[in-house]
C-alpha cells in the first residue's frame, strides 16, 4: 500500500472515530426540579433513576430541561420542543404518545398504625374522622377521590391540602402525609408512589392501603405510568419501550426502594397491590 493510500486510510478511521465521539447521544428530559419523590433538580428521584437506566439502554447522556409540573407543564416543555421525553405520564393522555406502561399504581389510604385500617371508600368510619387529600384548583378539576367522597356526601369532615402548595419549601405535595403524622388529620388520601415514599419517612411509619373500589363510577382509583414522547415521535416512543422492556427488572427494583404500592396488570380486575 502506498504512502499515500496508508494516510487516506489513517484520515478515514480518525474521522470515523471522531464522528463516534461527535454523535454521542443526548436525551433530552423534561422533569420538575422540586417534586420527590418523583424528581428534583439533585436527580434523587425514582423518574430521575428510570430514566438514567434508559438513558444507559440508549447510550444516552441524560440532559435535564427544569419546569414546575404545574398545568401548561407540557404545553411549554415536550410539545414546544424544549425536550423530548417526559416522565410519569398516566397511560393514554391526550397531549402526548405514551409509552407501554412500566408501572400501575394506585390511589391509597396513609394512616397512623394506632387506627384500625381503612381500605374502602364506604367505609363508615369516612363520615367522621379528619381526611386530608390533595386539591388541584377550584375549578371542579380535582383528583378522583376528593369527587368520589363528595358524591357521597363526605364533605365537612375533609381538609384540602394543595397539590401544588408552596414551592419554595421542598416537595410540597409531602404536607399531606406529614399532616397524618402529626394528627392534623386522621387519615389522607393520596397517590400511591407520594404516600408509599412519604408514608416509610415518618416514625412511626404510617400505614398504607390501597383504595377501593379500584373504579368509583366515571373515577378510577388505578392508572398505568408511562413515558411520554411527543405524538409525531412514534419511532422514538418505539426506542423508549424497548428500553423500558430491557431494563424492567432494574425498575422493579427503583420501585421497591421508593416504596412505591403496585397493581396487577392483568384482566383490570380488582387485583391485588404488590
Amino acid at each position: 500500500m502506498s504512502s499515500g493510500c496508508r494516510s487516506a486510510l489513517l484520515i478515514a478511521v480518525l474521522l470515523l472515530g471522531g464522528g463516534a465521539g461527535a454523535a454521542g447521544r443526548d436525551l433530552r428530559v423534561c422533569a420538575d426540579p422540586n417534586n420527590m419523590p418523583f424528581s428534583n433538580s439533585l436527580q434523587e428521584g425514582m423518574e430521575n433513576k428510570i430514566i438514567e437506566l434508559i438513558a444507559r439502554e440508549l447510550g444516552a447522556t441524560v440532559e435535564y430541561v427544569w419546569w414546575a409540573q404545574r398545568r401548561g407543564f407540557l404545553r411549554n416543555t415536550l410539545n414546544a420542543g424544549a425536550c423530548d421525553l417526559v416522565a410519569g405520564a398516566a397511560e393514554g393522555m391526550d397531549m402526548l404518545r405514551t409509552t407501554a406502561p412500566y408501572y400501575r399504581s394506585t390511589y391509597v389510604f396513609v394512616s397512623r398504625p394506632d387506627l384500625p385500617p381503612i381500605e374502602s371508600l364506604d367505609d363508615p368510619r369516612l363520615r367522621t374522622l379528619k381526611i386530608g387529600v390533595h386539591l388541584i384548583g377550584d375549578d371542579g378539576y380535582n383528583v378522583p377521590p376528593a369527587h368520589a367522597l363528595a358524591q357521597r356526601g363526605i364533605v365537612e369532615n375533609v381538609r384540602g391540602f394543595s397539590l401544588y402548595g408552596d414551592y419554595r419549601q421542598e416537595s410540597p405535595p409531602a404536607r399531606l402525609i406529614e399532616a397524618v403524622a402529626s394528627v392534623e388529620v386522621d387519615v389522607a388520601i393520596a397517590w400511591g408512589p407520594l404516600g408509599g415514599y412519604y408514608a416509610a419517612l415518618q416514625d412511626p411509619r404510617l400505614r398504607v392501603s390501597p383504595v377501593t373500589p379500584q373504579r368509583d363510577g366515571a373515577f378510577p382509583m388505578t392508572y398505568a405510568i408511562t413515558m411520554g414522547v411527543r405524538r409525531s415521535d412514534k419511532e422514538f416512543g418505539k426506542e423508549i419501550d424497548q428500553a423500558l422492556a430491557r431494563s424492567r427488572h432494574e425498575i422493579e427494583a427503583v420501585l421497591a426502594q421508593f416504596h412505591v404500592p403496585q397493581v396487577e396488570f392483568a384482566g383490570g380486575g380488582e387485583g391485588g397491590m404488590k
